[in-house]
């Protein structure tokens, strides 16, 4: 029994089994993760920005003539902390990101991590 299951070596076939298990582990953990901040209270907590950073994630890839195509995307985070002092770092999109400041204090609203909105506070 030289090869196994149709012609493919026992090798292939847990090198197969091996990446089928990565593909559905990662569709589970995101299946989990999905569901646990969708069954998350909305909380609204009374907040100030403390930091804001940036994560560029970069892509190449060969085409069939080839060349190679590279792509980029960026993540956008915010960290807050709110009046008990416990912080809280969320991905925020670009537009959303841009209308924050450092130091600015207001009213955050999430839902597990994920960010709903900040309502800033305007002093006179």
């Amino acid at each position: 029994m030289r090869f196994f299951m149709g012609g493919f070596p026992p090798i292939f076939m847990i090198f197969f089994a091996i990446i089928l298990g990565v593909i559905i582990f990662s569709i589970i953990a995101t299946a989990k993760n999905y569901y646990r901040n969708a069954t998350s209270p909305i909380l609204s907590e009374h907040a100030r920005i403390v930091s804001k950073r940036t994560e560029v994630i970069r892509n190449s890839s060969m085409s069939g003539d080839n060349h190679t195509h590279n792509s980029s995307r960026t993540r956008y985070y915010v960290t807050f902390e709110t009046d008990a002092g416990q912080r809280i770092e969320l991905i925020l999109s670009g537009k959303e990101y841009g209308l924050l400041a450092e130091g600015d204090i207001g009213l955050l609203t999430y839902q597990g991590e994920w960010y709903k909105k900040f309502e800033r506070e305007i002093f006179r």
